[in-house]
């Protein structure tokens, strides 16, 4: 379970915070280098990711005055920095990359969203000019932000869920969303978890689980996120009719969930929860709508780019690229969960077991 969310209630579906939109660009005309709006953002973004980590620890007080909280703020770090660590990590293996290939790319833009986002940013994006001409440009620039996250992500989860305790669930309260491999890494790490108890993720894991979690939405091969210009790379043209499809599930998986915890609340009669059953289950809907808005603004399909196929090697890295998508899928990203309930909730979705909580 993650840290106890704040007392203004974070988002329950938090906007890509790392999604680039990599508009395709070419290297003929170059901008000038601009700095300023993107440090000035990044720190707004650091108080804002420090603060959330503050909150999560319960360290912020309710009087004080400023002096009060900028120093409670500081107790922040077990999550803020290995959480922009991910992030500036993911950002710039985009940038580099987008550089190597001459393509004309801004330093990251990083979105501060103190309270309203559970993790106080909704990441960044780089703004990029013209068209990606190559599949293997369009590749590199597209695998390189998760690849890279991830090599931080996953050794802080490590080290993360080596400090966190696990002991029994008594009570209600959030649980945090389950991959394929973040329950091989809790396996791992920790060996079973017997019935009834659960990990109590330390800031450092709920760092580490949220960096897999930006990853996994990054990597969902739709339009113009990463995973949609890694699959555009790998198939060309018939990605356009891929991803109208995998746009098309998103509302299933709302459904999905609307059943898995609707069930608890029909077998006791529990009517006084069916909001916050609906509310548990909103976030593949939203995120479907989300999605709808970018491709209206974007064009329905992905740019294309010029003829070439794309080299052995790479198409390796975006096979893997995918499959690692289908590792760090969350069906239920986020979800509260009250005491009154809790075990049944449980139950429901312990018995369907590819989507198993522990």
């Amino acid at each position: 379970m993650p840290p106890e969310p704040p007392s203004i209630a974070p988002s329950a579906a938090p906007e890509d915070w790392a999604q680039d939109t990599p508009a395709p660009a070419t290297g003929d005309v170059v901008r000038p280098f601009r700095w300023k709006t993107n440090l000035v953002l990044f720190i707004a973004t650091v108080f804002s990711v420090f603060l959330t980590g503050a909150l999560y620890g319960g360290d912020v007080p309710e009087e004080g005055g400023w002096l009060a909280l900028l120093r409670a703020i500081s107790s922040g770090w077990k999550f803020a920095i290995p959480l922009l660590s991910i992030l500036l990590t993911h950002e710039f293996g985009h940038y580099f990359a987008a550089r190597y290939h001459k393509v004309d790319a801004s330093l990251p833009y990083f979105i501060p969203l103190p309270l309203l986002s559970p993790f106080g940013t909704m990441g960044a994006v780089i703004s990029m000019r013209g068209r990606i001409r190559s599949r293997n440009a369009l590749l590199d620039i597209g695998a390189s932000g998760p690849l890279a996250g991830l090599c931080v992500a996953i050794p802080v989860l490590i080290i993360g869920l080596m400090r966190s305790p696990v002991h029994a669930a008594l009570g209600g309260g959030p649980l945090e969303g389950q991959s394929l491999l973040y329950l091989a890494l809790k396996r791992l790490v920790l060996g079973p978890i017997p019935a009834g108890h659960d990990v109590f993720l330390d800031p450092v894991a709920f760092a580490g689980w949220s960096g897999l979690f930006v990853t996994a939405l990054n990597l969902i091969p739709i339009g113009q996120l990463d995973g949609g210009h890694i699959a555009y790379a790998l198939f060309d043209r018939k990605q356009n009719r891929f991803a109208r499809i995998l746009h098309g599930a998103l509302p299933v998986m709302f459904l999905y969930n609307l059943v898995v915890f609707m069930i608890p609340v029909v077998r006791r009669g529990a009517w006084g929860w069916t909001s916050l059953a609906v509310s548990n289950s909103l976030f593949w809907l939203m995120w479907f709508g989300l999605l709808h808005l970018v491709k209206r603004a974007s064009g329905q399909d992905h740019p294309p780019t010029e003829p070439g196929e794309l080299s052995p090697w790479r198409r390796v890295v975006a096979i893997v690229s995918l499959a690692l998508f289908v590792l760090l899928f969350m069906p239920t990203p986020w979800a509260i969960y009250p005491a009154e309930l809790i075990s049944n909730v449980r139950h429901a979705v312990e018995a369907m077991p590819l989507f198993a909580p522990r």
